[in-house]
């Protein structure tokens, strides 16, 4: 048996031969079950690249690559350790030509999604363009086409969305582009309508784990069933108690479908957690009790009781900053929590972070604001990507439009609007009009002469990037471009702050820095996939620039309080948590008219909105499964509505916690005052001692 696993943990690691549900409860130790399984089946003679294991985000797919490698070592290299869209890349690199798609498809990001819809939909307005593709990214996670949606659509709204989606993916289809979306649905269509790749994938894959499985939607759970086959040797790791993301798709049905589908399924819950101490813990199944149960779980701690789970009340949201703040103090003063990086403030919503903020930094505490910009949505980083994006598929009409006016080189709208026109006529993209002999017959020759100049830049960066390799020929290469597309000085032309423009810079430096270095194999697939080190070119690496959206080399280990949102800080955990907002209309968030508190409604609720509510209590339990040793919850009188201050009222949740003392009236302001005074007299009479032994 694996050393260091509990018996439930042994049991989960150990069975191998058919379909397995582990139901791992918050802080129960998932992964360690994860990479000791894969350690197992190797041990047992399944060659490690016949193993998949597959999780939600990049971060959580590196954090289980590092203890794989810790734990099998060099066969941990072979393992396909990846999140679902980056197999769905995979998948559609290799046998994408199955569906039309050329290996060099381009992978649109949100801004060109926008775009592209509002050309489809004929609008200039960015906000019905996001409606629009919010609900066809609800479409295509449930696995529906465009013609199904229009079938299926319940109002003229959603016709009209239904006809813009099938013209949308026309234009996708034309560009050699798919959406975030299309990861997943597009390898699903692969499986379903292709017998031979189909087949080709379920001899390949001989063992699926997939983590955090309660996220999945509708679209990933048929993929899961086709990778797997009959046979069904899977492994399913989950909390129903941590579903927390329906607003996107993901859906508790695929819970219930398992033991339907897959009559043998064997279903091992792992209850011990080892983050929390037992008070926390308490609130924590307190919380959870009233939601209906797919499989009842109650997580036990043997970490002791702790310290009681505090509730604090405040007049107002700065009220509730200062006392955040005078907490945060206090505890670091009585030596509980010495370092800023052992505090969380956790909120249901982004908005709620400006005043905890402010009064961080009135008390010079420092902080990070987790969920914040992505390195990949900085403006400089998209203008080169979308230069990347265009040399791998020169289809990508939304990349070219971008870098042939990123920096400015004379094109204009008017010779771009005609360009477009002449492209739609002979069905050709962008890029490849510009070296139609017909183009004369459409724009001037002044015109023709600068687009032909940028099409053979392109073309010659392009043949520079096929032959590229290694660190620091990637970087000559790198540095070459940025000098002859005069990068540098369109950063700083555009910003009236010199010091901007600097730190703008530096990022496109610090970019191909950590381009360079994937050309030399010194990182495992930043695409999400993990594979033998080995060097590339750089068009090679190029191909996956469009799938990341964090550099997680970029990520140390810095000091601060983490401010953070509790759909952001799920999977995450720190001594000592805050919840903060906690208060009837924010969490749970205002649900609908019927909504009422417990012990105030008229009548029952809706099924809708009885499942949003279950929804935010999983929210609340989330929140508190965080904490480690110590755990605040508060709320506020009153609250901003918009410009009014209005009465409220703390949230039900609250009461459901069931803690003893519900509300604490000592202020940590005065605590730290009284600490502060008691260490100012043991210096006094430390000084005095020392001078009565130095006396003569």
């Amino acid at each position: 048996m694996p050393p260091g696993l509990n018996l439930a943990q042994q049991e989960a690691v150990n069975y191998m031969h058919g379909p397995c549900l582990v139901l791992a409860g918050a802080g129960s130790g998932k992964t360690r079950v994860i990479t000791h399984k894969i350690g197992r089946l190797i041990q047992a003679g399944l060659p490690a690249k016949r193993i998949a294991a597959i999780t939600f985000t990049n971060k959580a797919a590196a954090e289980m690559r590092e203890r794989a490698k810790g734990l099998i070592g060099r066969d941990a290299r072979e393992v396909l350790i990846c999140t679902f869209h980056a197999l769905g890349v995979r998948m559609l690199r290799q046998d994408g030509a199955a569906l039309g798609l050329k290996p060099q498809f381009s992978i649109l990001d949100s801004d060109d999604v926008t775009s592209i819809l509002k050309d489809a939909g004929g609008t200039t307005d960015a906000a019905t363009a996001r409606q629009w593709q919010w609900a066809i990214s609800l479409w295509k996670n449930t696995g529906l086409n465009a013609e199904q949606a229009q079938a299926q659509a319940r109002d003229d709204n959603e016709q009209i969305t239904a006809r813009v989606m099938a013209r949308y993916e026309e234009r996708l289809s034309a560009y050699q582009s798919v959406d975030f979306d299309d990861l997943i649905g597009l390898p699903l269509k692969l499986l379903q309508q292709h017998p031979q790749v189909r087949q080709k994938w379920q001899d390949q894959l001989g063992h699926v784990l997939v983590d955090e499985y309660q996220d999945t939607n509708a679209a990933q759970y048929e993929v899961l069933k086709f990778l797997v086959g009959e046979r069904g040797r899977f492994t399913a790791v989950g909390d129903d108690d941590q579903s927390i993301y329906g607003w996107r798709g993901a859906t508790l049905d695929n819970l219930k479908r398992l033991p339907l589908d897959f009559p043998k399924l064997k279903v091992v819950k792992l209850e011990q957690n080892y983050r929390s101490t037992g008070a926390i813990l308490r609130a924590a199944n307190n919380v959870i009790g009233p939601n209906p149960k797919l499989y009842p779980k109650t997580l036990y701690s043997e970490l002791g009781e702790g310290e009681p789970v505090r509730v604090v009340d405040a007049d107002n949201e700065e009220h509730e900053a200062e006392r955040m703040v005078a907490r945060v103090q206090s505890l670091r003063a009585s030596g509980l929590g010495p370092e800023w990086k052992d505090y969380a403030v956790l909120y249901r919503a982004n908005h709620q972070a400006k005043v905890f903020e402010q009064a961080l930094r009135k008390a010079q505490i420092p902080y990070k604001v987790s969920g914040g910009q992505s390195f990949f949505d900085r403006a400089e980083i998209k203008d080169l990507c979308a230069w990347l994006r265009l040399i791998v598929n020169n289809n990508d009409d939304p990349a070219f439009l971008r870098a042939v006016t990123t920096p400015k080189r004379g094109i204009g709208h008017q010779t771009l609007q005609s360009l477009g026109v002449f492209a739609g006529k002979y069905k050709l993209s962008l890029f490849e009009s510009l070296f139609s002999p017909s183009l004369g017959s459409a724009l001037s020759s002044r015109a023709v002469a600068g687009l032909h100049e940028f099409g053979r830049y392109a073309n010659d960066f392009e043949f520079r990037a096929r032959h590229t390799t290694g660190v620091d020929d990637a970087r000559v290469l790198l540095l070459d471009w940025l000098k002859d597309i005069a990068y540098e000085k369109h950063l700083y032309d555009g910003e009236e702050s010199e010091k901007l423009a600097a730190s703008r810079w530096t990022n496109v430096l610090e970019f191909c820095d950590w381009m360079a270095k994937r050309c030399g194999g010194q990182i495992d697939d930043a695409a999400g996939v993990s594979t033998v080190s080995e060097r590339k070119t750089f068009l090679e690496v190029a191909q996956t620039i469009s799938l990341l959206s964090t550099i997680s080399e970029r990520e140390q280990d810095q000091n601060v309080l983490t401010l953070s949102t509790l759909h952001a800080a799920k999977g995450l955990e720190w001594p000592h948590v805050m919840l903060v907002g906690v208060t009837e209309g924010l969490l749970p968030f205002k649900l609908g008219e019927d909504d009422k508190p417990a012990g105030h409604a008229d009548g029952p609720m809706s099924e809708g909105i009885l499942q949003r509510l279950q929804e935010e209590r999983r929210l609340m339990y989330v929140g508190i499964t965080r904490a480690q040793r110590s755990l605040a919850v508060s709320w506020t009188k009153k609250r901003k509505k918009g410009r009014e201050m209005i009465a409220a009222q703390p949230s039900r949740f609250i009461a459901e916690m069931a803690l003893e003392q519900t509300t604490t009236k000592e202020d940590p302001r005065e605590k730290l005052k009284a600490l502060r005074a008691e260490f100012a007299k043991k210096v006094v009479e430390t000084a005095a001692a020392v001078a009565a032994a130095n006396a003569p």
